[in-house]
């Protein structure tokens, strides 16, 4: 089975964060040369023809691996429930390779507080890729201890998913946000990924004070419509 990691590692402390944002850089991939500025590409590259790496490719490109999804377009992501921390682009990371791995993509970002924290990102899975008879898996860790997986081969194919999932971090520091796979059975399934975010979710008493101060801005506003001005 090809597996995908997503391994958060967490280290030494930092100042608190103030408003919810994504601490990822570059999580729609549409930064540097490559679309992988932020990113760190590691690991093992098979060799041909299983050399195939984790690659960005243009939305609606019919071309071949490396320049497109092995000629099958990718529309542009659609997926419902992604808080938009990014914008869509022009492009995609397409996870394809089928060597012995493991492979990774990395990113190394820093938390501001302890706390809860979302983790999320569009998939689409190419019809091509689908049918390939190989499993496919992606696992969020922290400290080597997975908290959320998604599966390749359980959603449908050729349709833009939102995935996300929460964790507890007990101790503010670093996060290593990283994707990977390791390959047995080939060719594995493959998919293609948008839209990536870590963010801090709101505590519960935050969010009470936002919808507290959002009531006091409505009652002052209707304060506002019921006033009667009178002319001399």
């Amino acid at each position: 089975m090809k597996k995908f990691v997503l391994a958060l590692l967490v280290s030494a402390a930092a100042a608190a964060p103030a408003t919810a944002a994504n601490l990822l850089q570059n999580g729609s991939f549409e930064l540097g040369a490559n679309g992988l500025q932020g990113w760190t590409l590691g690991g093992v590259i098979g060799a041909p023809p299983l050399s195939e790496q984790p690659v960005v490719i243009p939305y609606n490109s019919s071309a071949g691996y490396p320049g497109g999804a092995h000629g099958e377009p990718i529309p542009p992501s659609n997926a419902a429930g992604n808080p938009g921390f990014d914008a869509v682009g022009r492009q995609a990371l397409y996870f394809v390779a089928d060597g012995p791995g493991p492979q990774t993509l990395s990113q190394t970002v820093a938390l501001g507080a302890p706390g809860t924290y979302r983790v999320g990102f569009d998939y689409y899975i190419p019809l091509n890729g689908f049918n390939n008879p190989g499993g496919a898996t992606l696992t969020a860790l922290l400290d080597a201890t997975p908290f959320a997986t998604f599966t390749a081969g359980a959603g449908p194919a050729q349709t833009w998913i939102h995935f996300s999932d929460d964790l507890f971090v007990p101790t503010a520091g670093n996060v290593t946000f990283q994707f990977s796979y390791a390959g047995s059975t080939t060719p594995a399934k493959d998919f293609v990924i948008d839209r990536a975010y870590l963010a801090a979710v709101p505590e519960p008493a935050t969010w009470a004070m936002m919808i507290g101060g959002f009531g006091l801005l409505g009652a002052a506003a209707r304060r506002r419509r019921n006033v009667q001005i009178t002319y001399a």
